[in-house]
């Protein structure tokens, strides 16, 4: 068997994708679209598929599954277009930029049935999972000192356009905050402080997150701070023990008191298989397939718009925010 795949954005994710989805033999890619002509039939080119600029071109083709790897702000239509059509969805992150939106595509994707898979690659880099086997394995995270950091908002321009991003915390930052969720549990509390110290936006960001478990994390978010190593990183700390990562490059263990130290290096692997890109697309292929489930579901995908509201909510009014919030 044979799924038929479309993508929908022909940028740099929708790239990283297709270089995945073109090795799986699994796959047909049958079309890519860009509102751009030029990027679609040079991507279409470099993947022998159709070019098309606009969602009923990429629908004529009638793919089983699309990608949405269009700007933050623009997934909305072509995802609940492609729901409403019978075709099963994987969407690049954010889920939407606004809580309402977020909510429609969970209502649609919970009314269909359909398979729907949110990117967040993090959950599959090697990192973040040799520090959930540990967490599974019985280390419990008490507190956590998260960041995750960003060299500018100028390149490429458009990241430092809110009506594409949402606003700086839906870009990068809303992986960690899943990651954050996944690694300690659901937040029911953030007091945030932010401030727009170089672009016209909030771009300096630290926040108390508060879990259903008690415990704590301090986040922080800077779109200023260069491209200095590592601009992501999360340290856990247990009782008398530590995991540290480094972005996808490294994760140190410390398990005790007096014991060695274990460090997993993955500074030789390819980007797309430390970063986690390759694992997601091969488990998305795996539930078109009929063999597993979506392993980043739509309400993953809502939890994390949810937090970075509470995040924009706090920061406005100078105080804690409860969750859930009402969309």
């Amino acid at each position: 068997m044979t799924v038929k795949i479309a993508i929908i954005g022909a940028g740099h994710m929708g790239r990283v994708h297709a270089q995945n989805l073109r090795r799986d033999d699994r796959v047909q890619i049958v079309a890519i679209g860009d509102i751009v002509p030029a990027n679609a039939e040079k991507a279409a080119a470099e993947y022998q598929c159709a070019a098309c600029t606009s969602l009923d071109d990429i629908f004529a083709h009638k793919p089983d599954a699309v990608y949405v790897t269009t700007p933050n702000a623009l997934h909305l239509e072509p995802v609940i277009a492609a729901l409403d059509r019978g075709i099963h969805v994987f969407s690049e992150k954010p889920m939407a930029t606004d809580l309402r939106e977020a909510r429609q595509i969970l209502d649609e994707v919970e009314r269909t049935g359909l398979i729907y898979q949110i990117g967040f690659n993090r959950r599959f880099a090697l990192v973040y999972k040799f520090a959930k086997d540990r967490i599974a394995q019985g280390f419990v995270p008490l507190s956590a000192n998260v960041k995750m950091n960003r060299g500018e908002l100028l390149n490429p321009p458009w990241v430092g356009n809110t009506a594409l991003t949402g606003g700086f915390l839906y870009e990068s930052t809303i992986h960690l905050l899943d990651m954050i969720r996944w690694l300690m549990g659901e937040v029911v509390e953030v007091y945030c402080r932010a401030e727009a110290n170089v672009y016209k936006e909030l771009d300096d960001f630290s926040a108390i997150l508060t879990f259903d478990s008690g415990h704590h994390a301090v986040f922080s978010s800077c779109a200023h701070s260069t491209w200095a190593f590592p601009f992501e990183r999360i340290e856990l700390y247990g009782e008398h023990a530590a995991i540290v990562t480094e972005e996808m490059e490294k994760v140190t263990y410390s398990p005790g008191l007096g014991q060695q130290i274990l460090t997993h290096d993955c500074f030789q692997l390819s980007a797309a298989e430390k970063w986690g890109y390759v694992e997601e697309d091969r488990l998305f292929v795996d539930a078109l397939m009929g063999e597993g489930f979506p392993p980043v579901k739509a309400l993953d995908g809502y939890r994390a718009v949810e937090l970075a509201e509470a995040m924009y909510r706090s920061a406005k009014s100078g105080k804690p925010v409860r969750l859930p919030l009402e969309a």
